[in-house]
Parts: C-alpha cells; structure tokens; sequence
C-alpha cells in the first residue's frame, strides 16, 4: 500500500485522529493544520488523495482544491461541517467526494480506499485486459483512458477522476441505460443507498463542463426513475 495521503484540518484533534486510522491502514500522511502549509507540500511530494477541510485559517479547501487541479489528477476529499446542499454541489464541484462533521474516522477510511482504487486504475492503464478499448469517440466528443483526457468539440474538458470515471463507464455502455445504483457501485466500489444524491450531483456538474443544457443534454440523457444513458 504505502499511498501518500495529505491530511489538512485546523482542528487539530481531528487532524490527528484521521492520522492515526490512516496509518494503522498503512498510509503514509502528511498532515498540517493550514492551507499555506498544505501548498508547499503538494509541490513538493508525490501525492496520492487529499483530504481537506474546507474552513481554514489562510487559504480554504476550495482554494487548495483548485490549485490542486491545476496540476494533478490524484483524488480530492473534502471535509467540512457545512451541511447545506448548495455547499455540498459546490464541494463536488472541484473535488471527488464529500464528507460532513461529525463523521466515523472509519467512513474517512472506506472513502480513500474506493478513491484510491479509483484512481489506481487510471493510473495503470491496461493491468485489467490486455485487449481493453482505450478510446471512444462520440459525436464530437472523445475519452481516452490512456491518456485520462477528454476533449470535446476540439476543447479539452478538466475532468476530476471520479467525473472521468462516470463518463467512461456510460461511454463503455453506450445506449444502454445504466442505473444510479450501477453507476455508484462502480464508480465508488460502495453499496448504494436511497438518500444518496452523489451521483446527481457529479452529473450535473458534468453536464455543466461540457456545456449542456440540463434539459435537452445532447449526451447524457436522464431516464427519469432509472439511470443515465449516453446514447
């Protein structure tokens, strides 16, 4: 195992106990208790996910989280006690998944590792079937898993890892209508449940980065009480 985890919360119990559950799984973690801190270490080490708070004395987690974006590709978490839905979507927005105080440190655990095991799979493009398609080209719009790159219209789309993830895999079943459960379960290696809005929310900034109006998408369709579809 042995990924690097940046761990980034001014609570600086908190820090800490996310610390230790994550080196009992054998992580390696790089904590600090402010974003200024946090900056110099993603120039510096080879990360693997990072787990931000998004209230911070300096720079917030939307900040590190964009920064981070600049420049990688490794999954972002962040945690935060906010627990409206708009901050929730904002969350999304820039990172891979959400988490909100109080929490379980062993929930913080199970979401690194579907992350991990997310992103390792694009990370080692091939380990899975030597005969694996790489690309798929849909009117206009082209995914390539080798090169983790989406161009659309001749314009590439600054996906997230978990966004690439959801949009490979409806690609991979083009035309046929793939439930929200499926989606989850795939995307995040989780069981789903009812109350679970995750999906929701990435599609819909998916659609937003591609330009598509939420009502007459030309790519994602919604099939209202069972999935999406990319037809």
């Amino acid at each position: 195992m042995n990924e690097k985890i940046l761990v980034v919360d001014d609570e600086k119990e908190l820090a800490d106990l996310v610390e230790v559950y994550l080196k009992n799984d054998g992580y390696t973690v790089y904590k600090f208790y402010n974003g200024k801190d946090a900056l110099k270490c993603i120039e510096s080490v080879e990360l693997d996910l990072a787990i931000l708070d998004i209230m911070l004395p300096d720079v917030d987690g939307f900040q590190i989280c964009q920064k981070i974006r600049e420049k990688f590709y490794f999954p972002v978490i962040m945690l935060t006690a906010k627990v409206e839905d708009g901050d929730k979507i904002m969350g999304l927005s820039v990172a891979d998944d959400y988490i909100t105080k109080p929490f379980n440190p062993l929930e913080v655990v199970a979401r690194v590792k579907a992350q991990l095991r997310q992103y390792m799979r694009y990370k080692q493009p091939g380990i899975k079937q030597e005969a694996e398609r790489t690309e798929y080209d849909i009117r206009g719009m082209t995914i390539s898993k080798s090169s983790h790159k989406c161009i659309l219209f001749g314009k590439e789309i600054q996906l997230t890892p978990t966004e690439f993830s959801i949009l490979w895999y409806l690609c991979e079943r083009q035309g046929t209508v793939v439930s929200t459960e499926e989606l989850f379960e795939a995307v995040w290696g989780e069981r789903y449940f009812d109350s679970n809005n995750t999906v929701m929310a990435h599609i819909g900034r998916l659609r937003e980065k591609m330009k598509e109006p939420s009502r007459n998408p030309k790519f994602i369709k919604t099939v209202w009480g069972v999935g999406y579809t990319i037809e």
